[in-house]
């Protein structure tokens, strides 16, 4: 339980109103210049899906795109706002900033003065703050997984078995936006046993007997129920219990196939009742098979694991460094009882689960990306907000007492790391260069190709016919490989490279730019005989279009955040008249 005596202590409503007030700057963090950095390759990818689904109608479950909920969330957002870069990464900035809320879930466990410290790592944290600012599930399902643990939490401290319901709505929705739910699930169960056997151990050690323990493990109202009522009450909780466990798996079950079911196949099953069988095994057990064909099989976690790990670390070191410090404080302050006289699970279950993630993630992920930290961030958020919290109350302690020098180390720690998390964050705010490669994934292009796209768009907009055509290609030294050429643009995936055009076909789906692409075999001298206005081609291909596109426009942009740069061809008389 959580304890709030003595010197920096934090009145609940206080604790509250700064909650709420964190969450508020969260939010406006988030969402400042949301739009300003450029769609990263994965955000390309599948926001370009998103928009064909917006536009047909049409959509069903595809886990190399992981899960359904933004392509269904984001489909709901376009039909109220345009799409844009702001408007696809709306649902995930908006969870990120409200995952510091979660916190008060957690408040017969944590002091409210750690419950506040938590709240700012939720809110600030480099890497937290970084891909709550791009459309990709992590943040995610880190954040509904946390407040479905919220709500299991809650309905322990207080025997109301309702709380699982929100619970299994939650996990389900996080569950609905990456597979790796499933590790959360186990993570969970793994920290959980560990906790009760150390729990357990302890006190049988101390001469405790089975029974007695058992019973002082119950929620505190259900014990209350229990003395006044007899042990005759003990099946009336029983079923209470089994009531709150089979809701909380209807309400996961009901959320789970709504998101998942294909469309317009869930629609039309409320008028043909006798296809909801189908629709909900689909979207169900269907959905589960899928996923394990795709993603449980081990086929995508055939890599060495040390460079992997160490891809991991260094990103946590460099994205997370404020963290890591306070994370290793809190567990030593929290292990030694200077907080709360004792051990408290809590923090010893983010540990746990926090430790398993660091060494866990590098042998789970199928490619080595920043942004899988974020799922150690977040336990690990739980000791070092014990650990920010101790500071804290001794540098208060040391104001009461006039002890200039305890004053002056506590400034100096807070200080430096209320300079370090801001520093970084302005650093990568919108950051697109390999500068910051080991916070941002490698397939991210520069910014500076942004209003490169809006030029074609506007060219687009002033123009019949084809308006882009991208040149494909072979890349040197590697005649088996193919860039940029899709034998059929209506069907991107019938095309052996349309992929290595990403982002670019959101954009170009977004604005309805007309596309098309040659075969590797064409020439340059070809192309020009009759060239659309734009001509987009890979940078190794630039002199020899140059010298056949007389009265182009030429800009050269990094593609990736090395070794990869592509090159726009813009004719400068349809420029001219799109700008006039």
């Amino acid at each position: 339980m959580s304890t709030d005596s003595g010197p920096g202590m934090v009145t609940r409503t206080r604790a509250l109103l700064a909650v709420f007030g964190i969450v508020a700057v969260a939010l406006l963090v988030r969402l400042v210049d949301l739009g300003g950095r450029i769609f990263h390759w994965d955000e390309g990818r599948v926001g370009y899906w998103i928009l064909r689904y917006h536009e047909t109608g049409s959509f069903s479950y595809r886990p190399i795109i992981h899960g359904p909920f933004l392509p269904i969330v984001n489909d709901y957002v376009f039909a109220v706002l345009p799409a844009t870069d702001f408007t696809a990464r709306l649902p995930v900035a908006l969870v990120g900033g409200l995952l510091p809320l979660s916190v008060w879930l957690f408040r017969k466990h944590l002091r409210r003065d750690e419950l506040v410290a938590l709240a700012l790592f939720f809110a600030f944290n480099p890497l937290l703050v970084y891909y709550s600012r791009f459309m990709r599930n992590d943040v995610l399902v880190a954040t509904f997984s946390f407040v479905a643990l919220g709500f299991v939490v809650r309905a322990y401290d207080t025997g109301r078995l309702a709380y699982l319901i929100p619970a299994g709505i939650s996990f389900a929705t996080g569950a609905a936006t990456k597979e790796n739910y499933l590790v959360y699930l186990l993570c969970f169960l793994g920290a959980g046993a560990l906790v009760f056997d150390h729990r357990l151990l302890a006190r049988t050690s101390a001469g405790e007997s089975a029974r007695d323990i058992l019973f002082t493990e119950l929620p505190a109202s259900l014990k209350d129920r229990l003395r006044r009522r007899g042990a005759g009450s003990l099946s009336a909780g029983t079923f209470r219990a089994g009531v709150g466990i089979l809701g909380g798996i209807a309400a996961f079950f009901a959320v789970f196939v709504f998101f998942y079911a294909p469309r317009p196949d869930l629609w039309n099953a409320f008028g043909n009742p006798a296809a909801l069988p189908g629709v909900v095994e689909a979207g169900s057990l269907g959905a589960f098979e899928s996923m394990g064909g795709s993603w449980l099989d081990g086929s995508h976690q055939s890599h060495e694991y040390l460079p992997y790990l160490k891809d991991f670390l260094e990103t946590f070191v460099y994205g997370a460094p404020v963290l890591i410090v306070f994370a290793l404080l809190g567990i030593v302050v929290d292990r030694y009882g200077v907080v709360a006289g004792r051990l408290r699970w809590l923090v010893v279950f983010a540990t746990y689960w926090g430790g398993v993630s660091i060494f866990g993630y590098p042998l789970a992920t199928d490619i080595q990306a920043p942004w899988v930290v974020v799922h150690a961030v977040v336990p690990l958020a739980i000791p070092a907000a014990v650990g920010l919290a101790f500071i804290f109350r001794a540098a208060t302690k040391a104001v009461d007492t006039q002890d200039t020098v305890g004053v002056g180390l506590a400034a100096l720690v807070l200080l430096a790391s209320v300079g370090g998390v801001a520093a970084a964050n302005y650093d990568y705010w919108n950051a697109s260069t390999d500068e910051d490669k080991v916070v941002l994934q490698w397939a991210q292009p520069e910014n500076d190709l942004k209003p490169t796209l809006d030029d074609i768009a506007a060219v687009s907009a002033n123009n019949g016919g084809t308006d882009v055509l991208l040149y494909g290609t072979h890349p040197p030294n590697n005649a088996d490989e193919t860039h940029f050429y899709v034998t059929d643009e209506s069907n991107p995936l019938g095309g052996p490279s349309w992929h290595s055009r990403l982002p670019l076909p959101w954009y170009f789906e977004g604005a309805d730019v007309e596309r098309t692409s040659s075969a590797p075999e064409t020439s340059a001298s070809e192309i020009a005989q009759n060239p659309p206005p734009v001509v987009v081609a890979y940078e190794w291909d630039r002199a020899e279009l140059e010298s056949e596109l007389d009265g182009y426009e030429v800009r050269q942009h990094a593609f990736k955040l090395w070794s990869e740069d592509v090159v726009v061809f813009i004719d400068r008389d349809a420029l001219a008249a799109a700008n006039a």
